[in-house]
């Protein structure tokens, strides 16, 4: 008899998150899966080449779901994936991460009796102003099967009145990617035309709204990185509202502060790319969560534009450091990284490329 699993991903950085699951699930007995994507097929944010660099195939199922509305979204998530129930048989749901259409899928699922695990269970800012938190306690109160990536993860979730028997340490399913990935990467064409030397260069990410709309404190922060790198390269693979505004801040304050000139925009990467880039680089600067935790597997120098992380573990055993938003915090941080004088740093616990196969031994077991 075969154990029916059913993967929803809402977005790019869940289906990085879940291709080692499908990887895992693919080479056991016993249980196979479909991919449902609550998007539309051919959604632009998602490159092309994604599914091939993951080596996992294109989503089963395509959902549909596109609108600027959270709320909207949410109320058509639950319409089209009770559809995808009532169609498919279907013995346990995995979402992943926090998005309002992983509330509505794992609403769904509850509803209609079906066994949910969240994979990156326990994740917490602490601020439930933020739809993700709101996403996140929602999703995890309503887990069978809370996956977590470490030991700060699972006392959240304990405390939160989890019963330790539906808790379960896994560890960080991007690790599993990394180790997979690591003969593959694919050393960018930018860095021969730059003549970009391993270890000579920063890398730069930004996406949060709250950076990135103020402009003021944004220019502050750019020019003390800027100036701390010393004439480094930051490279800056960015796109829509945070490319116009550094491409702005750095059209306008150039000829006062021309140590803005190190900073070079480029286009996105594809996923093989950026992983070479970012695990050869001096350093990270960054507000993503996702890269602060691989740069801790790769021994990578990162700052986080934030004060908080939901895996505390990147800034306790890794690479990791929180600056906030300050722009003097910033400045002094790229000056130790740029000088060498950086923290000492370690692998967590069970960050070593196993997480799936945990999971699918789990599934499996729950199936019986």
């Amino acid at each position: 008899m075969t154990y029916h699993v059913c993967i929803v991903a809402g977005a790019r950085p869940n289906f990085i998150k879940v291709a080692p699951l499908i990887r895992a699930i693919r080479n056991a007995e016993g249980i196979d899966y479909k991919l449902v994507y609550t998007g539309k097929e051919g959604d632009t944010t998602i490159e092309g080449t994604l599914f091939d660099d993951l080596q996992i195939p294109m989503p089963d199922v395509y959902l549909g779901v596109a609108c600027g509305s959270l709320n909207e979204l949410t109320g058509k998530v639950m319409g089209e994936f009770e559809h995808y129930l009532e169609q498919y048989p279907t013995d346990t749901v995995v979402v992943v991460d926090d998005l309002a259409s992983t509330m509505a899928a794992a609403i769904v699922t509850k509803k209609r009796g079906v066994r949910l695990a969240h994979l990156v269970a326990g994740t917490r800012s602490f601020d439930i102003s933020m739809p993700k938190e709101v996403n996140r306690l929602v999703i995890d109160g309503l887990s069978d099967l809370l996956f977590t990536a470490g030991i700060s993860n699972n006392s959240i979730t304990n405390r939160e009145g989890a019963e330790q028997s539906r808790v379960y340490m896994v560890g960080n399913i991007l690790i599993d990617n990394l180790r997979f990935n690591h003969s593959r990467w694919q050393r960018p064409r930018l860095m021969a035309d730059w003549q970009l030397a391993d270890g000579g260069y920063i890398v730069f990410t930004l996406n949060r709204k709250a950076l990135v709309s103020e402009t003021e404190n944004l220019q502050r922060m750019l020019e003390a990185m800027t100036a701390a790198a010393a004439g480094m390269p930051i490279v800056a693979p960015l796109r829509g509202d945070a490319r116009r505004a550094v491409e702005e801040i750095v059209r306008t304050r150039m000829s006062e502060c021309p140590h803005l000139a190190s900073i070079r925009l480029v286009d996105s990467l594809s996923y093989l790319e950026f992983g070479y880039l970012t695990a050869n680089a001096k350093g990270i600067v960054t507000d993503s969560g996702n890269v602060a935790e691989e740069a801790t597997f790769n021994a990578v120098p990162c700052i986080t534009l934030n004060s908080y992380t939901e895996h505390i573990e990147t800034v306790k055993a890794g690479s990791n450091v929180l600056v906030g938003e300050d722009a003097d915090k910033l400045r002094a941080a790229v000056d130790e990284m740029v000088n060498g004088k950086w923290k000492k740093c370690s692998l967590p616990e069970r960050w070593d490329g196993r997480t799936a196969e945990r999971i699918v031994r789990i599934l499996v077991e729950k199936s019986l």
